[in-house]
């Protein structure tokens, strides 16, 4: 098994040069420029600060003997450097702070926008857990290299003004210093694309935990009615052990940086000492020049030195970044190619529809369907036949290959999204209850909705008997994802919810799932107060949802295959018929069990055990 067999890159990841990643990361700080000066200015004032005390000890020490006057005022001038240093270094801290918490408060917020307006097939192409990985582990990888950028910014302005300082003194060592620095960046090089791509394969690996984490506390009561408990910790042990495998790879690499940096920092400044200590000999420079230029070689090097170093692990918030703009600008399979703002009058025709879900999965072969505005119609076939892909293209989740779909004559790619779907009211096979009140919920579609117009709703359906049967009514905590009610009980929140949108164009994927006839007739009273005042498309698994249809659309393998009304087809003998017999005609108030079926198998029935007499 390759165990970072799971490491590949998304699809919709993309390479960025480093040019075109700090280009993008400029314009989200370009608009803290403010912010951005002060804590620059400070920094360029703590550089300045940092190197006035070795230039005034070396002041001192060409004044040997030092008189006592002027050792006080150098103690003096110490004190006060270092208020000044601690007083520069807590605003360019808070600024600088303040700056990186809004710019990855920014980034997040554009990068879960996108992830929201993503289609439903990114979703199913892509892991979930993966894209939240973006969202919060990689935009904290990014705060963490700017952090770096912040104090590789501080070294630079060090190095600058002791390099000023050097030139001053001596000329000729100084460039000493400087031919050396080359190798110094040559030497962080060698680490620089290898630590990226580790970095890059990190953050990966860190996404498939996550996704395992997610997929596993979602499903677990799965994985325990099954008992698979067992096979669950194995599978996150694996990707877990990648992933400890691969930082470990990571954190070994930039564990060398530094070692190999010293040595070399150690050997340029033997070098410096032996060249100045001649200098010095001969005259041609002070002792307090000589000591001037060892202590600020060392704050030279030192810098140079957390600067080549820094770059490695800067490069993993590139690669971070990378990550988090790839999901950003990943391009959408639905795409629009107007904006028109139009209020739906319910008029809805397919033509010559063709979908795929994948090259290999022809779903709808030439689909037509017209269907007038205020007309319901029930959609009926065999697992598979195309009927949720119907009101998927309708909702725009997924973009067709081929054909129109109009809406009350205009192109449906012609019209605003956010304005279309506003209008749509969708209910889903399985209804998704948000945590939080069951007035929250069917508050949900429609926010502005007062409280005695969501109570005025409920009791429109079933004379609100179906409220006492929560808690506290309205104010019933639904729990995470609806699972403190049962399916009844969503699915009538969620038909509630529709009625306060009052949606010119209704869509219902009905729930398989068998419900008490109580339930289903209050459920059956929300359909018919929606179907009275909206164009209403459904997928129908119940007997008493496909008679309140209109017309009745029966379909098989993508296509159309039969349309009318349910006596009609019944009277016609076709597939509807055979659908009928097969899962609808048991449900009908008039059926009754078969003779035939009536009496109960020899098999089944238990004999008690024949004891020998006297026991």
């Amino acid at each position: 098994m390759n165990m970072f067999g799971g490491l590949d890159t998304e699809a919709y990841d993309r390479k960025y040069t480093d040019r075109q990643l700090l280009q993008r990361i400029g314009r989200f700080l370009g608009v803290y420029r403010v912010k951005i000066t002060a804590a620059f200015a400070a920094l360029m004032l703590m550089a300045v600060a940092s190197t006035a005390f070795p230039l005034l000890v070396a002041v001192v020490l060409d004044r040997l003997p030092v008189p006592p006057l002027l050792l006080l005022q150098l103690a003096a001038t110490s004190l006060v450097i270092g208020v000044l240093m601690w007083g520069l270094n807590y605003w360019r801290a808070r600024w600088f702070s303040e700056l990186i918490g809004d710019v990855v408060l920014a980034l997040r917020t554009e990068a879960f926008r996108a992830a929201a307006e993503h289609d439903l097939s990114f979703y199913d192409e892509f892991r979930s857990g993966r894209v939240i990985s973006r969202i919060t582990s990689d935009t904290q990888d990014f705060a963490q290299g700017l952090q770096l950028l912040g104090d590789i910014l501080d070294d630079i302005a060090g190095v600058l003004v002791l390099l000023v300082v050097l030139l001053r003194l001596e000329w000729r060592l100084t460039l000493l210093v400087v031919v050396l620095t080359p190798f110094v960046f040559w030497m962080a090089s060698a680490w620089r694309n290898f630590a990226r791509g580790l970095t890059q394969r990190a953050s990966r690996a860190m996404a498939n935990v996550n996704a395992a984490i997610q997929e596993a506390v979602t499903g677990i009561s799965v994985a325990k009615n099954f008992r698979q408990e067992a096979a669950v910790y194995s599978q996150f042990a694996a990707v877990n052990r990648a992933s400890y495998d691969i930082n470990w790879q990571r954190g070994f690499l930039l564990a060398t940086v530094f070692p190999a940096l010293n040595a070399m920092v150690g050997c340029g400044s033997a070098l410096i000492i032996y060249a100045g200590g001649r200098a010095a000999g001969a005259g041609v420079i002070t002792a307090g020049a000589w000591f001037l230029f060892l202590a600020a070689v060392e704050r030279f090097w030192f810098p140079v030195s957390q600067l080549a170093a820094f770059w490695s692990q800067f490069q993993g918030g590139l690669a971070a970044a990378e990550r988090v703009f790839a999901l950003i600008d990943a391009e959408p399979a639905v795409r629009q190619t107007g904006a028109r703002q139009l209020k739906l009058q319910g008029a809805l025709e397919f033509s010559d529809v063709h979908f795929r879900y994948s090259r290999q999965e022809a779903v709808l072969r030439g689909f037509s369907l017209r269907i007038e505005p205020g007309e319901s119609v029930a959609l009926v076939g065999h697992t598979g036949a195309g009927k949720s892909s119907v009101i998927k293209l309708l909702a725009r989740f997924y973009e067709f290959q081929s054909g129109s779909l109009h809406i009350d004559g205009h192109d449906v790619r012609s019209l605003e999204l956010r304005s279309y779907r506003s209008q749509l009211g969708l209910v889903p096979q399985l209804p998704f209850l948000f945590a939080g009140s069951v007035a929250d919920n069917i508050r949900y579609a429609y926010p502005q909705a007062t409280d005695a117009e969501i109570l005025a709703i409920a009791h429109q359906i079933g004379a609100g008997e179906w409220l006492d049967a929560l808690p506290n009514g309205l104010d019933s905590e639904v729990g995470e994802r609806g699972t403190r009610l049962s399916l009844g009980q969503r699915q009538l929140v969620a038909l509630a919810r529709v009625l306060v949108q009052h949606p010119p164009v209704f869509i219902l994927d009905e729930a398989t799932a068998s419900i008490d006839p109580f339930t289903e007739a209050q459920i059956q009273t929300a359909l018919e107060l929606i179907l009275e005042r909206s164009t209403s498309i459904m997928i129908a698994h119940r007997l008493s949802t496909v008679r309140s249809a209109n017309r009745i659309i029966v379909m098989a393998h993508g296509e159309i295959i039969e349309h009318g009304s349910h006596s009609q087809l019944l009277s016609n003998g076709g597939h509807y018929a055979e659908l009928y017999q097969t899962y609808f005609r048991h449900q009908s108030a008039d059926y009754t069990v078969p003779e035939s079926t009536q009496a109960v198998p020899a098999q089944w029935v238990h004999k008690a055990p024949q004891h020998p007499a006297g026991i």
